[in-house]
Parts: C-alpha cells; sequence; structure tokens
C-alpha cells in the first residue's frame, strides 16, 4: 500500500481535471450538435429540407465518429514516438482546426461535414491518450476514481452543451446565423485549455522509463507523488522491473508487419512473424477492451447524448423548445450522477458487480419505457400527459444508472488491464471499437427513432440484458491493484479475481534489483 501525501493526493487530482477536459471536449461535442441540428439558423444556412433533415443529423453525427475511429489507430505510433503529452496537444490543435472549419457559415453542408471528419480526429486521437496518460500516473488508490474524470467530465460537457443549445434557441432569433455558430465556436475555449494544460505537467513516468529516460522518470514520480520517500523509490522499482520484464519478453514488439524499433519491414518478415498482440492472453484483453466498449454504447446512452431532443419529442411531443429543456435537465441528471459515482463510490465498489447490476437496471428502465410509449404514446401536442411523467422518470433513472457503471468504469477498466509494451496499440484498439459503435449508433438511431418508435428503447433494453450477462462473467476484478499486478498476471488467471500474491509469484525475485536514478540505495 502507498503513504500518499497530501500534496500528492491534489497533484494527481489536478492532472485527472487537465487531461480529462477531453472528455468534456468529447461529451460537448456530443451534446452540441444534435441540438444544433434542430435551430432554424442553420437549416436556412445550410439549405436543407425536412426530408433531409434525417440524413443530415446522421451525416453530420457519423462522419465525425467515422474521423475518431481512424484516429485511434494512427494516434497510438504517434504518443509511442513523442510521448503522452505531444500526443495530446496535437490532438487539441486539430480539433480545434476542424471547429473552425465548422463554425465558419460556408453555407456548404459538404465543408461542415470536413470540419466534423477533422475534429473528429482529434476527439478520436485525445480519447485513446488521456485514458492511457491518467492510468500510468495517477496511484493505484486513486486510479478508478480519476480515470472516472474522463466521463464524470463528458457529463459536465453535455449538461453545458445542452443549456447553451437551449439558450440560444430562446434568446435569439432564428434568423441570425450567430444561433448556431456560438454553441459550435465554444468548442474552441476548452480545446485549447488541454492543449495549453499539458505544458503544467510531466511525462509519463512509464513512458520515459520504457524509452529508457530513467531520470526523466524518476523526477516524472516525485512530482506526481510530491515525495521521494520509500513508497515511491519502491514504485519506481516496480515499475522499472515491469518495464525490463516485458522487455525481455520480447524483442522489438511488432503488429501487423510496422516494427517499432523501426527494422526494416520484409514481406518474408510478414509471414515469418509471431505478432505478440496475437498471443493468448493479449487476445483476451483486446477481445475484453473492445467488448466493454462495445457493450458502452450498446446500453443506449450515448444514443441519448446526441439525439436527446429527439428521443424526449418522442416521448412527450413537442411543444415550443420543451424537448431541449427535458434534455438539458437530462444533462444535469447526468452530471448529478456522475459526479457523487466518482466522489463517493469509484473506489469503494466492486467493478464486476457494479457493472452487471448497472446493466439489469437499465434493462428494466428501457423494457418499461418501451411497454408504456407502445401503449400510451405522446399526443404530439406539446401535452405531458402522466404515462409521459413516467417515462421521463424511467429515463433518468436509466441515466443514473449509467453513470454509476457503464458510463465511468470502461475508461479506467481498459487502461488497466494491459501491459506496457501493448498499452499503446490495445487502449487503441479498444476505443477505436467505442467509436466504430458509437458511429454505428449515431448513423442509425434517427431512422430507429423514426421508424422503430417505441421499440427503439425495447432494443436497448434487450441489448442491456446480455451486457449484463457479459460483465458478470467475462470481466475480471482490477480494483486496488497496481498496474504492474494486473499485467503480469498468466493468461489463465485473465477471467478471475485477482489474487494479492499473484503478482509477487511472477516477478517477486526480482523487484529490488533496480537502482532507482537519483537515489542511492
Amino acid at each position: 500500500m502507498s503513504q500518499l501525501t497530501t500534496a500528492g493526493k491534489a497533484r494527481a487530482y489536478y492532472l485527472g481535471a487537465v487531461v480529462c477536459l477531453g472528455g468534456f471536449l468529447f461529451g460537448y461535442d456530443s451534446g452540441i450538435i444534435g441540438g444544433v441540428l434542430t435551430l432554424k439558423s442553420y437549416q436556412h444556412d445550410f439549405r436543407y429540407s425536412a426530408k433531409q433533415a434525417t440524413r443530415t443529423q446522421s451525416l453530420a453525427n457519423g462522419l465525425q465518429q467515422l474521423g475518431a475511429f481512424v484516429a485511434c489507430f494512427i494516434i497510438w505510433p504517434v504518443t509511442h514516438k513523442l510521448g503522452r503529452k505531444k500526443a495530446i496537444m496535437i490532438c487539441s490543435a486539430i480539433f480545434i482546426v476542424g471547429v473552425i472549419i465548422e463554425t465558419i457559415n460556408t453555407h456548404s453542408r459538404s465543408a461542415f461535414y470536413v470540419g466534423r471528419v477533422i475534429a473528429g480526429l482529434g476527439l478520436g486521437g485525445s480519447s485513446v491518450v488521456v485514458p492511457m496518460f491518467s492510468s500510468e500516473m495517477v496511484p493505484k488508490e486513486l486510479r478508478g476514481q480519476i480515470g472516472s474524470f474522463y466521463q464524470l467530465m463528458f457529463t459536465i460537457g453535455i449538461f453545458t452543451s445542452y443549456w447553451v443549445d437551449y439558450g440560444v434557441a430562446k434568446d435569439i432569433p432564428g434568423t441570425q446565423s450567430r444561433q448556431w455558430q456560438i454553441p459550435v465556436g465554444l468548442q474552441m475555449l476548452p480545446a485549447g485549455l488541454l492543449g495549453l494544460g499539458m505544458l503544467t505537467l510531466k511525462e509519463s513516468t512509464r513512458w520515459l522509463t520504457q524509452h529508457g529516460r530513467h531520470e526523466e522518470a524518476w523526477q516524472s514520480l516525485k512530482w506526481i507523488r510530491a515525495s521521494d520517500g520509500d513508497a515511491t523509490v519502491a514504485e519506481m522499482e516496480e515499475i522499472r522491473t515491469g518495464v525490463e520484464i516485458e522487455t525481455r519478453e520480447r524483442e522489438g514488439f511488432r503488429l501487423s508487419g510496422m516494427h517499432l524499433t523501426l527494422t526494416p519491414f520484409t514481406f518474408k518478415s510478414a509471414t515469418d512473424i509471431r505478432t505478440e498482440m496475437l498471443s493468448p492472453e493479449n487476445r483476451r484483453r483486446t477481445f475484453t477492451a473492445s467488448a466493454v466498449f462495445t457493450a458502452q454504447q450498446a446500453t443506449g446512452a450515448t444514443a441519448f447524448a446526441y439525439y436527446g431532443p429527439q428521443y424526449f419529442k418522442l416521448l412527450v411531443g413537442n411543444k415550443g423548445n420543451s424537448n431541449l429543456l427535458l434534455t438539458a435537465i437530462f444533462g444535469a441528471v447526468k452530471v448529478a450522477a456522475c459526479l457523487t459515482f466518482v466522489l463517493f463510490v469509484a473506489e469503494k465498489v466492486n467493478r464486476r458487480k457494479i457493472l452487471t447490476a448497472g446493466a439489469l437496471f437499465m434493462a428494466a428502465c428501457q423494457i418499461t419505457t418501451a411497454a408504456v410509449v407502445k401503449t400510451h404514446p405522446a399526443r404530439g401536442d406539446g401535452t405531458v400527459t402522466s404515462a409521459g411523467v413516467a417515462t421521463i422518470a424511467l429515463i433518468y433513472l436509466f441515466v443514473i444508472a449509467y453513470n454509476f457503471s457503464w458510463g465511468p468504469l470502461p475508461w479506467p477498466y481498459v487502461s488497466e488491464i494491459f501491459p506496457t509494451r501493448t498499452r499503446e496499440p490495445g487502449i487503441a484498439v479498444g476505443v477505436s471499437t467505442q467509436w466504430l459503435f458509437n458511429f454505428i449508433f449515431s448513423l442509425t438511431t434517427p431512422y430507429m427513432i423514426a421508424n422503430m418508435g417505441w421499440g427503439t428503447f425495447l432494443l436497448w433494453g434487450l441489448f442491456d440484458v446480455c451486457i449484463a450477462a457479459f460483465a458478470w462473467f467475462g470481466l475480471t476484478e482490477t480494483r486496488g491493484k497496481s498496474l504492474e499486478e494486473i499485467t503480469h498476471l498468466d493468461a489463465a488467471s485473465l477471467g478471475k479475481t485477482i489474487d494479492d500474491d499473484d503478482f509477487g509469484r511472477s516477478t517477486g525475485a526480482e523487484i529490488g534489483d533496480v537502482k532507482t536514478p537519483g537515489r542511492s540505495m
């Protein structure tokens, strides 16, 4: 058990708050676009009819997710070579370029779509590096809590976007372009803060160690722990030992013919090489990471983030801006739920159990909502009936359960399960799955709402039942373990609870053999 100092905790929380501005960007962008696309000023400036609305909504969201998906595979070689800080700064700059293109009133949907793709590249890249950086730097006692900052900032971003959408719709005439330009352009502020904030942080200790920069790694760890005491020395030894063991286990990690040590590529090597990512233990980890993020998207919560106004219109009809107001309240509920989880629950509960319970509760809410909407559909005139109140309450309960389970936990969980040598491509593959299904659901949700109606809620509910079974039977408990403890297990230990002595059996004889730079042993 490491001995955390007050200053060390403060620095860990500060690092989490800065890097998880990437989560704010993700949330704000996810929430803002659904409302912007309903504004009369946007529809007027980009010249599309009501018949084209569904297609426009699908493309505006889907193309951004496509850019983010591609970025997941581009960013991991970049962060491997340049480090976590520079990679995040590059992502921030790319995102800002995309937002600038979106904000300019070109009257061209094609130009707007190009901006969405570019912004997606920055957003997708940061979604890989941010949880990676956080997991590598924060102490194990706070890793789940601070890792959940990403989802907390995501919900705050959505909350902010909903109220910005509601405010401009209410107070700015639909004849003025700034009605949609303000909510879109505001994204540049947090993106700039994220990039500049990187200048105040140290580079990842584990990345520096992996690249042989041991003195810098020691300085980084001393800074984030605010201590050079025995506990910090022991942690540095554990990190170095873990990296050295991983280095000995492979001489030049390759993935699909790419050689990170820059050995020349040949067709013979492409056929002869046994890639480490396809080893049994890494296949299991990669499958788990992909399945976790697929499950997160299949809960239906992200679809609500993008199309909240459209969902609430289905539930209670639309009169004035009532659907935008209900969506804004929905955002507030998400923030309150996620904040409660982060502050009071994150490090106190078994992750596998809460993921299972959360999925079952969400299934009950969605299936019940489907039944109510089927038997008591909205009148369509904006009148809120008792059935409408019930469905709104069920959706709010659904999102509370989501933000106590599948909202925050996938981000720290996936970043924990890979060893240092495969963490970059492993997290990239996992997060790319998140963006892939984000893309699929954002593209199909408008059509689901238009054509399936109440069946949309039933589908999400059935998905949630399957997700609960996956969480209970397929996940390993990782709470309270160091990254080295988690990732130096035999493949057989994946899929069962980790015992405290597992790590000792695999590395115990070697800890203590490595001297920490800057401190005599």
